[in-house]
């Protein structure tokens, strides 16, 4: 990279095989833009945000060949099942998922690989295992009271249920990924392949002749979430067996369910905040109206992807300036990353909405009655760019239960407001609550993360011990 710039510094004339000017140029452009540690942040951001980007495109057209081969009712049906999968997935990984961001990093040098080791092992076993215990509970809860579920939702969710410690095991593995800065198989795993095969299985078994019903859908979402999870495990497996060769595993239990449980305790209020629009929706709609309401909210969650990817990046800065206690590095970074979340939200924002109508279109007839939850959706999503990464930056700087109780508080707030103005304004009132909800959050993190910032990372401990003989 060095000699690009040189070259592109220097007025030599062109010789027989040498770059173009206009080639050495562009060379010596991407070399800066791409040098030093926030070259190195643009570039996994820009990653991150590909694969986002990519799965994006791959869900969105998976929805529509859902929702048109089986129908909006049977989508709709699809739909409800996928997001319990989703949070009861994520919920058995027991905050482990984002806890590993801090401790892999924390145990990145070669003197503490037993405790990676040893942090591989117990979240491994704790995410496949809790998501086993939740499988098994499930099925007996809706073996034994049938009556909790419509008859249209009792076979496919038993079904989806299937796919629960596979689900966890992922989403483990995601947060491991992200901890490594192993961008592509963090993510690619879970946002590429598995609503690939999703749509390959489903499709498959159509062609076969099998009857387009939810269960057939719930059936392939249990077959690739199986296979994604076992192919993320080796391919994590190898990578980290090379970093801890030859290192007995070491065990700080009590210290990782210290850090793990407030962030379940966040990531289940979260959780709540991201779905309970859909869940509580089942209670007032038909199932064609949460499809509709699905659509429109998964085609605005664009922007979120813009948030996932800075975020993703942001974290892991954010931990190393924690254990450097260097605050006022962190408080450089989160204004960094503000702005680079904030303005490609804008535009796709204001693009989405343009658009809008057109998109949910391709869902079927009905579907682009659904425009204006995208808009009430909207001012949500740009509260949350305009805040940045802060969620990231508390969760790695110790402050996890306050930003639990203020995910917790947020999560009751979006309740409330679905609960009144659902029955009123139907599928409007989920969006407007969930989007009253998101500015709420945005304010209340930033107002916590201002205050972290103040208070500093212990600049004072880390100076006594640097003035040590």
């Amino acid at each position: 990279m060095r000699r690009i710039m040189q070259a592109s510094e220097t007025q030599a004339p062109p010789v027989h095989g040498a770059p173009r000017p206009p080639l050495a140029a562009a060379r010596a452009l991407m070399a800066r833009f791409l040098g030093g540690e926030d070259g190195r942040d643009r570039a996994g951001a820009a990653l991150t945000m590909a694969i986002r980007v990519a799965s994006a495109g791959l869900a969105f057209l998976t929805q529509v060949l859902l929702a048109r081969w089986l129908g909006a009712f049977e989508f709709g049906v699809f739909t409800y099942v996928w997001v319990w999968v989703n949070v009861l997935g994520t919920l058995a990984v027991m905050g482990f998922s984002t806890s590993a961001v801090r401790f892999l990093n924390e145990y990145a040098k070669p003197a503490a690989a037993g405790l990676a080791r040893g942090f591989l092992r117990f979240g491994r076993a704790v995410s496949f295992g809790a998501g086993a215990l939740v499988m098994l509970a499930g099925l007996f809860i809706l073996w034994r009271f049938p009556g909790l579920a419509d008859d249209h939702y009792l076979r496919p969710m038993m079904i989806g249920l299937l796919a629960l410690p596979a689900f966890a095991l992922t989403d483990f593995h995601d947060g491991t990924g992200r901890a490594r800065q192993w961008i592509g198989l963090a993510f690619i795993p879970p946002y590429i392949l598995r609503p690939l095969l999703i749509l390959v299985f489903t499709g498959w078994a159509l062609w076969l002749g099998g009857e387009r019903q939810a269960t057939l859908a719930a059936t392939a979402l249990v077959a690739a979430t199986w296979i994604t999870a076992l192919a993320q495990f080796a391919l994590q497996q190898r990578r980290f067996a090379s970093e801890t060769t030859g290192a007995a595993p070491r065990y700080d239990v009590g210290h990782w369910l210290w850090v793990s449980l407030p962030l379940l305790l966040m990531e289940s209020f979260t959780l709540l905040m991201m779905n309970i629009d859909i869940l509580l929706l089942e209670l007032f709609v038909t199932p064609e109206g949460i499809a509709r309401y699905f659509a429109a909210a998964r085609t605005m969650s664009f922007v979120a992807f813009i948030h996932f990817a800075v975020s993703a990046v942001a974290m892991r800065r954010f931990a190393l300036a924690f254990a450097d206690h260097d605050a006022t590095r962190a408080r450089r970074q989160l204004d960094r990353f503000r702005g680079w979340m904030l303005w490609p939200s804008l535009a796709l924002t204001g693009l989405l909405l343009v658009a809008g109508p057109f998109i949910l279109s391709l869902f079927g007839p009905g579907f682009a009655t659904a425009w204006p939850v995208m808009a009430a959706l909207a001012a949500g999503y740009l509260a949350r760019a305009l805040a940045g990464p802060v969620e990231a930056l508390l969760v790695v700087s110790g402050r996890q239960k306050a930003t639990a109780a203020v995910t917790g508080l947020t999560a009751a707030l979006n309740i409330a407001l679905n609960l009144m103005l659902i029955p009123r304004y139907g599928l409007l009132g989920a969006g407007l609550a969930t989007g009253v909800s998101f500015v709420f959050q945005a304010l209340a993190l930033s107002f916590l993360a201002r205050r972290t910032l103040q208070r500093g990372f212990g600049e004072t401990a880390r100076n006594s011990r640097a003035k040590r003989p």
